[in-house]
């Protein structure tokens, strides 16, 4: 059975919403392998600037400051950038930067060995890209610029029609497909798993019927609120429930009863979006409302009880709410047990109304 549905999942094609959402979520996670990765960078071609510039007894120049200077401020910037495809176009001026930067370097060798230290020079730099976290167009334009700037036949003494360019060219083709491929697949990889990723928070956090967070969801919420909202502010806890539920099953069947459970879910996720909400289980419903006045936790219930009261469907409900502030020694299980209490004494005194515990 797993098989079966990893193979429908693998078929499916992600739409760009979730592959932007992918993307973004790739390059938070690996921002700190970047910096490493450039600070590397710097480190080793500063390092090889120097070794030629001493033993080959060109000196360290202004220019070599220059692109030291253009390195270290494009590290820099990146510890600024948010958008993953702001990181692709830093990346690809990084590799421009730093190919050029590495062309002047291997000019100082002798002319035998600069085909062979820029065919490493570019396996370095494709590696590089290839577990970088960067978008198609990103990785290609790295690819772009790195055969060009460090085409092994550009400038040098060797020609693609003897012996030595053939050899060079055979490695080349072998090594960028290689690296191209191990791009592509890695990432295709990546995106599945970002995709079942989701696709199990969604199954485990959301209710699949209502489409709004479920109990599960709303304990670790509500509980990571309680925890960090300071106690100065007032908390408040509202159990909600449809009213006559089990009457609209029995009359007009369960088909129609999800129906009105939707409706309510999309009246409280109306009404308080702005505070954490879902469905407990069955016709119950709970919001957690932190850094609000009595007054205005009023407001809401009465727009939700007025929500619900005058929809035109056809077949309306209204539901009972039972409200407690949270105090400081209180648990979010206490305040649901207070809550619920409240609750009950609503469904026994009218129902569509709020009662305070």
């Amino acid at each position: 059975m797993l098989k079966t549905i990893e193979k429908e999942i693998s078929k499916q094609a992600a739409p760009h919403a979730l592959r932007a959402e992918f993307a973004q979520h790739d390059f938070e996670k690996l921002r700190n392998f970047c910096r490493l990765t450039f600070s590397a960078s710097i480190f080793m071609w500063l390092l090889f600037n120097l070794i030629v510039s001493i033993k080959g007894r060109q000196g360290f120049t202004a220019l070599s400051i220059l692109f030291l200077s253009t390195l270290v401020v494009l590290t820099i910037i990146l510890g600024f950038i948010r958008k993953s495809w702001h990181f692709d176009i830093l990346n690809a001026l990084f590799v421009a930067v730093i190919a050029i930067g590495i062309r002047l370097i291997i000019f100082g060798l002798p002319a035998d060995a600069q085909p062979i230290w820029l065919i490493l020079a570019c396996s370095s730099i494709l590696y590089g890209a290839s577990v970088m976290p960067l978008g198609q167009r990103g990785f290609i334009a790295v690819v772009a610029i790195t055969w060009l700037t460090l085409n092994p036949f550009l400038m040098t003494q060797v020609s693609v029609t003897d012996l030595r360019g053939t050899l060079i060219l055979c490695y080349l083709a072998f090594l960028s497909s290689l690296t191209i491929y191990n791009f592509f697949k890695l990432r295709k990889i990546k995106l599945y798993n970002f995709t079942m990723f989701r696709l199990l928070v969604s199954q485990a956090y959301i209710d699949p019927l209502t489409e709004i967070p479920n109990r599960r969801s709303f304990m670790t919420q509500a509980g990571n609120v309680l925890a960090t909202r300071p106690r100065e502010q007032d908390h408040y806890l509202a159990m909600i429930d449809i009213d006559n539920f089990k009457k609209v099953n029995d009359l007009y069947g369960h088909d129609i009863g999800d129906e009105v459970l939707k409706r309510t879910a999309a009246s409280i996720q109306a009404v308080m979006a702005d505070h954490e909400y879902a469905r407990l289980g069955g016709e119950e419903f709970a919001v957690y409302l932190a850094g609000v006045q009595r007054s205005d936790v009023e407001a809401l219930m009465d727009e939700l009880c007025r929500l619900l009261r005058v929809d035109p469907h056809p077949y309306p409900v209204t539901v009972s709410i039972g409200l407690t502030r949270v105090e400081d020694d209180d648990s979010l299980n206490q305040a649901l047990a207070k809550a619920d209490k409240a609750l009950y004494v609503s469904k026994h005194s009218g129902k569509d109304r709020f009662t305070f515990y």
